[in-house]
């Protein structure tokens, strides 16, 4: 996999390369069932008008800068897209300076491979893409960092792709409160367990659907499942429940220290290589919110960056089974 770090404060001709460059395998995917089978303009901008304000003028700046397009623009809102399934497994570490760490564990062949780190109206974020403005994990300058697992339900619904949701927490609040509040009320099209924590140690586990009110939790870990197993076969073929057990274990029993900790998330049972399957483990995200840090991982490999020390470059890795 090739990976690139890239900063840019305000939407520009780096992200409108980046979109010219992603943007013909996102469209055939989003475009998969159909085009009509997505949401039209008018429906995805009262979505986000109603549910997202304060990210209007930020999505018509990314809009124009996509070239304009009906279609970009209907993409880009992340109103009603198609359905797509992850594995991943999170947690946070209760030391002495918390973290946040998870495996993000997806196919190869529909993945950014992109930290970008932004300014977007004046709020530092940074972290691991997804469709060029939503994340799949991320922390903001306020020292908030958030983290999402599918929720291994096969309820798909009227909401927004997660990412776009991350995306928005990361940019309008400071605290797990705030961002717990927000996650309660923004319909998504899926089911996700999305983890947050903050500068002053305040942690929760969101369990959103877009059929049932989201479930705010005080948990730690997160895996592919939420209150109970309900799709029985991706709980087995995930071992949702033993990746679960696995890193309570962890944190409750063996009481390991951070690097022990953070280890673990590189050997089974939480890291994967079932790529066949559908689901590897494409990297590991560690993240120190209080301290404005974050490390990608992989097996041997370790890739540190910072608000402070953000490097724009570029790493070739090598992932075990994913060829």
């Amino acid at each position: 996999m090739h990976w690139r770090a890239l900063s840019e404060d305000q939407p520009g001709p780096k992200w409108a390369g980046l979109f010219a460059e992603y943007w013909p395998a996102y469209k055939r995917w989003w475009m998969k069932d159909g085009e009509w089978a997505r949401p039209t303009y008018a429906v995805c901008r009262q979505a986000l008008t109603d549910h997202m304000p304060e990210m209007i003028p930020l999505y018509d700046q990314l809009c124009d800068l996509a070239g304009g397009s009906d279609r970009a623009a209907r993409f880009l809102s992340f109103y009603g897209p198609p359905a797509y399934l992850s594995g991943c497994s999170q947690a946070i570490w209760p030391g002495r300076e918390p973290v946040l760490v998870r495996n993000y564990d997806y196919t190869t062949h529909a993945f950014d491979s992109l930290i970008l780190k932004t300014n977007w109206q004046g709020r530092g974020v940074m972290g691991v893409s997804d469709g060029l403005w939503g994340l799949v994990d991320g922390m903001n300058d306020a020292g908030l960092a958030i983290s999402l697992t599918f929720g291994g339900r096969r309820v798909v619904g009227t909401g927004f792709g997660v990412p776009l949701i991350l995306r928005y927490v990361l940019q309008t609040c400071t605290t797990a409160a705030e961002a717990g509040a927000v996650l309660s009320r923004i319909p998504t099209h899926m089911s996700y367990n999305v983890t947050v924590l903050d500068a002053k140690r305040g942690y929760l586990t969101a369990m959103l659907s877009p059929d049932r009110p989201a479930v705010i939790t005080h948990a730690a870990v997160a895996t592919n499942h939420q209150e109970n197993i309900e799709w029985v076969s991706h709980a087995r073929l995930t071992a949702t429940v033993e990746r679960e057990r696995f890193l309570l274990h962890r944190l409750t029993l063996h009481r390991d220290p951070e690097e022990k900790f953070i280890n673990a998330f590189l050997k089974p049972p939480l890291y994967s290589t079932a790529f066949q399957a559908g689901f590897g483990t494409l990297y590991t995200a560690v993240y120190r919110p209080r301290l404005g840090q974050m490390e990608i991982r992989w097996p041997g490999t370790i890739w540190p960056m910072s608000f402070d020390r953000f490097h724009e470059s570029h790493r070739n890795v090598q992932i075990p089974g994913a060829a």
